[in-house]
């Protein structure tokens, strides 16, 4: 299984991208022992237009776009579900265990994501009820991505 990372907004050199590169690296290498091939990220330009609901329309478009297909949508919105770490594990290997070729991770830009991406999202995901950078919501993902696979693999990392 392939997991995408895909986020609105460039991210720029700095320590957010450095965590980023970081916590992906880990996920690919140890990730391979079971059964995720790859760890893809990908960030796109803001949205110009000069009304909120356009902007949104245009960057679920960019997001949609850049899915592959077949694919499980996880959409990381402020409404969505909170997981625990060990919870975030078990939906990855259910999607392992049922041939998921693919599942995407899609991060909005500043004005979140339109009814409509949020609809039609395989699952909505929070990081919980405080708003987070878009910037760090990167990092943070990479990170549990990681933490998922080492419980997954039963590595020491996660500790309970």
């Amino acid at each position: 299984m392939k997991l995408h990372i895909l986020a609105i907004g460039r991210l720029k050199a700095g320590p957010e991208l450095e965590l980023l590169e970081d916590y992906t690296k880990r996920a690919r290498g140890i990730g391979r022992s079971c059964g995720i091939t790859g760890l893809e990220t990908r960030d796109f330009a803001e949205s110009k237009l000069p009304d909120a609901q356009g902007r949104m329309v245009a960057e679920a478009s960019l997001l949609t776009g850049a899915c592959p297909s077949p694919c499980f949508s996880i959409v990381l919105d402020e409404r969505g579900k909170s997981l625990s770490s060990d919870d975030f594990a078990a939906l990855l290997r259910r999607h392992l265990d049922q041939g998921t070729p693919s599942v995407a991770f899609l991060i909005g830009g500043p004005d979140g994501h339109g009814a409509e991406m949020r609809r039609k999202a395989g699952l909505l995901l929070s990081f919980g009820p405080m708003t987070w950078p878009h910037r760090l919501a990167r990092a943070m993902l990479a990170e549990q991505i990681y933490r998922a696979v080492t419980i997954l693999v039963k590595h020491p990392y996660h500790r309970v």
